[in-house]
């Protein structure tokens, strides 16, 4: 027993004094400081609003605990501010981290507004004394003046121009009898639940190159290398009013809502609603796009990644030219086919006098997750489906005209990357499928500006080869 004793004494003995060690501070001056990156970057910042919070871990690789003298900013009037471990504050004097062992600096970010209307680059230096050496970490941000627009009303015709970005805040809305125009290369930014509602009318022309751009207003990344631009939901969407007529969005980007882009029932197919050119209408938590007892053209568009169907279309009058239906959300089961078409056939009618579907789909692509199209027997309806690709395996017959069934159009998209994108891979089926006497006129060039017809056949979908 008194053996045992000793030993357990000794062995205390022993723990202590490596504990002593352990805890021991270096005054070396080789000791060093490793830092989880040498370069802090924020995203674009709003000018007024504040930067989201990022985060710079400190290592002491030493066996022995170091105290760092200082922890400081370069510049005394810096627009980033610092929190150390816990503490905020602009400077902070021995920090001790132990060996091995690591502490947290968060940084943010707050630039008050200026005169430019293009991003500007804002940097500073982290500076770390430690032992007699200095080590510093660079901190760099991208400051956007942006106009803002709450709860506003347009009550006569307004432009927006892309001088510098607008953001909405809870709603925008554009009156009966207004008229809102769009400038190419425009940036229109909603915030949290944010929508724009159309009671008037809404002309948004962008150019190859200068597309008009409808998205949620979060600039940073929610994985590295991945924008907020993949997460559905970031604000409501646009919602076309049942007075409002003559539409027009012309290479328009518009992502990641709740409802996508909704047109509210007319019960009138002679005048059109809204034409769509060149444009992509992608991820939301709802459908993509619906559109009720309207009449709607979409020519080279691509309407993609949606929980629900990506395109609803009840009643109405509707032509799809050279456009790519797709779906590879990522975020929850899809619940409904990509193309859900309703009142489309008399069974469907039953007591409800408005007229039934008329819609053509005409050199097109629709695939993706879940089925393609919730009809499978159109006959009976006016809605016809020629030179189309299709997901499911099938025949032609009077509603479905030179389709090719069961076919992979070999997308570049990469879901597990993150990475969408509808152009096509060499060797798709696709390429060179199409008819050219149903290539419409406003479909004759991509959206990448690419001739659609220079090899006498056209390819099927959104995208010229």
């Amino acid at each position: 027993m008194r053996f045992l004793l000793y030993i357990l004494l000794a062995m205390a003995a022993a723990w202590g004094f490596s504990s002593c060690i352990s805890d021991d501070v270096t005054s070396s001056p080789s000791a060093r400081l490793e830092f989880s990156t040498d370069t802090v970057s924020f995203d674009t910042i709003f000018t007024d609003v504040g930067s989201t919070t990022a985060r710079l871990r400190v290592f002491n690789r030493n066996k022995k605990g170091v105290v760092i003298s200082s922890i400081r900013l370069r510049n005394p009037d810096s627009p980033f501010s610092l929190n150390v471990d816990g503490v905020s504050g602009d400077q902070f004097s021995n920090v001790e981290i132990r060996g091995g062992d690591s502490i947290f600096i968060f940084i943010e970010c707050y630039l008050p507004e200026s005169q430019a209307d293009r991003p500007y680059e804002v940097t500073d230096e982290l500076i770390f004394a430690l032992n007699g050496n200095e080590q510093t970490v660079t901190i760099e941000a991208f400051g956007q003046n942006v106009t803002r627009l709450n709860g506003v009303t347009f009550d006569s015709d307004m432009t927006l121009t892309a001088d510098r970005p607008y953001v909405v805040f809870d709603s925008l809305t554009v009156a009966p009898g207004a008229t809102l125009r769009i400038e190419p290369g425009a940036r229109i930014l909603f915030h949290d639940n944010a929508k724009l509602t159309v009671e008037g009318t809404i002309d948004a022309r962008g150019l190859p190159g200068k597309m008009i751009q409808l998205r949620g207003d979060r600039l940073d990344n929610v994985l590295p290398d991945v924008g907020y631009d993949i997460l559905a939901g970031q604000w409501h969407g646009v919602r076309i009013a049942a007075g409002s007529f003559d539409n027009h969005l012309e290479y328009v980007d518009m992502r990641s809502t709740v409802s996508g882009l909704t047109i509210d029932s007319t019960a009138n197919t002679d005048r059109q609603k809204l034409t769509l050119v060149n444009s992509w209408l992608h991820n939301s938590q709802g459908t993509v796009i619906d559109s009720r007892y309207a009449k709607v053209d979409a020519y080279g568009c691509v309407f993609s990644e949606a929980a629900d169907a990506v395109v609803s279309l009840t009643g109405g009058s509707h032509l799809f030219s050279q456009c790519t239906i797709a779906n590879y959300y990522l975020f929850s089961v899809v619940s409904r086919p990509l193309l859900s078409l309703y009142h489309l056939l008399p069974d469907d009618a039953y007591d409800n006098p408005l007229p039934l579907m008329h819609a053509d789909f005409n050199n097109c692509i629709i695939y993706g997750l879940a089925s393609d199209i919730n009809c499978g027997d159109l006959t009976g309806a006016d809605v016809f489906l020629r030179y189309t690709l299709l997901k499911s395996e099938g025949s032609d017959d009077d509603n479905f005209i030179h389709c090719l069934w069961g076919e992979d159009p070999l997308f570049e998209t990469i879901r597990e990357d993150y990475y969408f994108n509808y152009e096509l891979k060499e060797g798709s089926p696709a390429i060179d499928a199409g008819d050219p006497a149903l290539t419409a006129e406003p479909t004759l060039y991509d959206m990448n500006d690419v001739y659609r017809l220079s090899a006498g056949r056209p390819t099927l979908g959104a995208y010229a080869r």
